[in-house]
């Protein structure tokens, strides 16, 4: 599992226009919940949004049309952080 400090560190580069970065450190982890969703996102992030829902999927979630992705980067990291 990796740590949520590398997760925050992932959340960091995707916000900051480091896409590549943020998907190298959640690639580490394809079975955490929280890496996956991450993933989701930034592949949302990216327009990529066939890859973003098999990510979504995996975490159990969807796809939500009112957030950006941006701002469902700050929810995660919030809630890691907190």
């Amino acid at each position: 599992m990796i740590a949520k400090t590398r997760l925050i560190e992932a959340i960091d580069h995707a916000l900051s226009g480091k896409w590549r970065d943020a998907h190298e450190i959640v690639q580490q982890d394809e079975e955490s919940e929280l890496a996956c969703w991450i993933h989701a996102v930034l592949h949302h992030q990216e327009g990529d949004l066939p890859n973003a829902r098999y990510w979504y999927a995996r975490c159990g979630r969807k796809l939500r049309k009112g957030i950006s992705p941006e701002n469902e980067l700050r929810e995660i990291r919030s809630a890691l952080k907190g």
